[in-house]
């Protein structure tokens, strides 16, 4: 008996994907050769089922992982998918998730569970007779795939202003509150708004599109509790640039970024002399870069020419 049931379950691996032999099995099943085909059938349409959700699963693991990662390679996808085809094969063989049985009471109809497809209502609900059964595939399929929607594409930068007016016209009125906050001039929080996310030309959004309004370049520590994206960024390590990935804050809105921003620097004694010096645009600057707000060596520098520069000094509020 084992034998057999190897020997069967090694059939079932290699037509679980062969649509011939599936074919084979219905013609079986139509002209009454083999009523054992039924169940067979069933078992395959199952395996099939299984491994669907297993490989949806699957690209939902890879969406999220490390794109550089050794578990992403070629050879252990090769090898994992070889699994995953066994693995829906044992299961549909050994009862599986009940949909083989579903089948076989839909189709055989000489059984007298069988429901004609004729009781199902042309507005599309199920009568309460179909409706158990659809509900029992329902509970199959949430006992194999993950309760959270699958993750959409990875994080990206795109724009959120047309133009450097633009941004500054958007970002103006809470810099202004952030800047009372903090006790200094409302076009210094926009020119290192401007240098961290060149004038709004590079905001990171995620998957889905949405921007994250990160505004400032603030990463998302082990004590950030709200969203965040990933994506790669230009760090300094003894003044050479090198590319890494990083998490970074992300916000629903400019204020709410703003006020994230003067929360930052007024609970963190680092920041302590810059927010003392934020009366002083070039003081504060300098102030910031001392403190590792930044790798880069000339980020005072650059702050300094945003500030003082025709586009920021041109607008009138």
């Amino acid at each position: 008996m084992d034998t057999l049931h190897t020997r069967n379950q090694m059939e079932m691996a290699r037509n679980v994907h062969d649509v011939s032999s599936l074919n084979n099995l219905r013609e079986a099943i139509a002209k009454g050769e083999d009523q054992s085909a039924l169940q067979e059938t069933a078992k395959q349409f199952e395996a099939i089922f299984v491994q669907m959700m297993l490989k949806s699963m699957r690209k939902a693991q890879e969406a999220m992982a490390d794109e550089d990662s050794p578990f992403n390679s070629q050879q252990v996808k090769f090898y994992r998918d070889m699994h995953d085809q066994q693995l829906a094969v044992d299961l549909s063989s050994n009862g599986g998730l009940g949909l083989a049985d579903l089948i076989v009471k839909q189709l055989g109809q000489n059984n007298p569970d069988y429901t004609s497809a004729s009781v199902i209502r042309g507005d599309g609900n199920l009568s309460s007779i179909n409706r158990q059964a659809v509900n029992d595939v329902q509970t199959a399929q949430d006992a194999v795939l993950p309760n959270s929607p699958a993750p959409v594409g990875p994080a990206y930068k795109a724009p959120i202003a047309a133009d450097q007016n633009a941004f500054i016209e958007a970002l103006y009125p809470h810099a202004q509150k952030a800047a009372e906050q903090l006790g200094g001039d409302p076009k210094a929080i926009i020119a290192q708004a401007a240098v961290e996310t060149g004038w709004g030309q590079y905001v990171i959004h995620d998957g889905s599109g949405t921007p994250s309004y990160n505004l400032f370049g603030i990463k998302a520590d082990k004590g950030w509790q709200g969203k965040q994206a990933v994506v790669d960024t230009l760090e300094f390590d003894k003044g050479m640039p090198s590319k890494q990935k990083a998490a970074f804050r992300s916000y629903d809105s400019i204020d709410e970024a703003m006020q994230d921003y003067v929360r930052f620097l007024q609970s963190s004694p680092r920041y302590e002399k810059a927010v003392s010096e934020s009366q002083d645009s070039q003081a504060y600057f300098n102030a910031l870069q001392q403190a590792g707000y930044a790798t880069d060596p000339a980020y005072a520098d650059k702050l300094m020419s945003v500030y003082r520069g025709n586009t920021l000094n041109g607008f009138q509020p």
